[in-house]
């Protein structure tokens, strides 16, 4: 059985969790391929609200196993956050939740490094959502890093001190006033770890390898967004793991030809958080209705998120770099009200007009070119079938689909699971 990805096609916070939620009726194994507790999947369901930052978002469903795979760097303070919520909401957890042996720890001082770094950037600061991903990540490719295997060894304190003690030094070469007390953090994050033992630690390529064999289903859930991919998105405001497709070959082991469908998320407008360069960027009325109607704030920092038209030309580079089958449009009831939409179709490059994501889009080289197309008034968040949705809707969402060469089949008009369209 081959292995269906679902990822984000713009900066993050597409939307992604919800439609893993949506879709883990159909699969049997919800695997998290990349990144760390910066996530924030929003599910919400029954009148409530959950948040998840490291568990996959098919967690919510009793006969779907949940792994958090290699490519992750997993907090255990948070991570035990996580499943004190769970708790609460009378989630079984144990038997649903695995974890690789082979994923990263974040440290404490991971995440001090991270506070001291963006520090010294002064003004050319990246936005860093401190959790401590970056530093993790650099000890990971720098051979330094400490893995969930590694706490099954008898001398893992001893690792985590030498690390630790190596971090208090870099520190220091920061030259920065960073406050902190690590008795008190190390104190939270031994407790953690005592709970992350207690979870269920496998190897993890091994295990998809043989449940595909044995024919069951796997949807590889991604976090952030492809034009924060380390490789491929807007360097160096990204993220520090591949949040493409080839991130779930690595992040999971799986072979390339074993990859099956592709979905690919992306919001009827565009958003980011934090810094980088962001062509299609709103500073007028439009731009605050968008924030305002649309609820835009991060999940995980609260940090408002920018707001814009949406850019085509970055959604088509998303798509052709993922090899993305479908598509799912999200947050379409957010863009209802407005009398003209605008979508960029190409840029305006040093003089030259292109349709292709060049390797700078500061404001400085790229100015957007736009299309208009006359807004609808309708309320889509009662709506649930296709047949209901508004023909200014209709025609928005069939010129994307002829301009991308790829098939809308979803249409999300509300955060609830039941607020999704199917439209094929």
């Amino acid at each position: 059985m081959a292995v269906d990805l679902l990822l984000g096609l713009q900066w993050g916070d597409e939307g992604k969790g919800k439609i893993v939620d949506v879709l883990t009726s159909n699969y049997n194994i919800i695997a998290r391929f990349q990144g760390g507790p910066n996530a924030g999947h929003t599910l919400v369901f029954n009148g409530k609200k959950h948040v998840l930052h490291t568990i996959p978002s098919g967690i919510f469903h009793d006969d779907a196993t949940n792994l958090v795979g290699n490519g992750v760097v997993i907090d255990p303070v948070i991570f035990k956050g996580e499943l004190d919520k769970l708790e609460e909401q009378d989630v079984d957890y144990r038997k649903s939740l695995l974890i690789s042996r082979k994923a990263h720890i974040i440290l404490p001082t991971h995440r001090l490094l991270d506070a001291a770094s963006e520090a010294s950037k002064g003004k050319a600061k990246i936005g860093s959502t401190l959790k401590g991903i970056g530093p993790t990540y650099m000890d990971k490719t720098g051979r330094n890093g400490i893995r969930v295997g590694d706490l099954e060894l008898s001398d893992w304190k001893e690792r985590y001190r030498a690390l630790a003690n190596k971090h208090e030094d870099m520190i220091k070469f920061y030259n920065v006033e960073i406050e902190y007390n690590l008795e008190e953090l190390e104190d939270d994050f031994f407790k953690a770890i005592d709970v992350l033992k207690s979870l269920k630690f496998i190897d993890s390529e091994e295990y998809i390898y043989q449940a595909q064999k044995s024919g069951k289903t796997i949807l590889a859930e991604g976090a952030q967004g492809s034009l924060l991919d380390i490789d491929f998105g807007t360097y160096p405001f990204v993220t520090s793991s591949n949040t493409t497709a080839a991130g779930a070959c690595t992040g999971l082991g799986v072979a390339p030809n074993q990859i099956g469908d592709v979905f690919g998320i992306f919001k009827a407008y565009t958003t980011r958080v934090g810094s980088g360069p962001f062509p299609t960027e709103l500073f007028d009325e439009d731009g605050a209705t968008m924030a305002k109607v649309g609820n835009e704030f991060g999940a995980t920092t609260g940090r408002p998120r920018r707001c814009g038209w949406l850019d085509l030309v970055a959604l088509k580079y998303a798509c052709q770099v993922n090899g993305v089958t479908q598509l799912m449009m999200m947050k379409g009831d957010v863009l209802s009200g407005f009398k003209t939409l605008k979508v960029c179709t190409t840029y305006s490059y040093k003089g030259e007009e292109i349709t292709h994501l060049p390797y700078n889009i500061e404001p400085e080289n790229v100015t957007p070119i736009y299309t208009e197309f006359a807004g609808w008034n309708e309320d889509l968040t009662e709506m649930s079938e296709a047949s209901q949705m508004p023909k200014a809707l209709n025609d928005y969402i069939a010129f994307l689909e002829k301009e991308l060469e790829i098939p809308i089949t979803i249409v999300s008009v509300g955060p609830d699971r039941k607020q999704t369209i199917f439209r094929k």
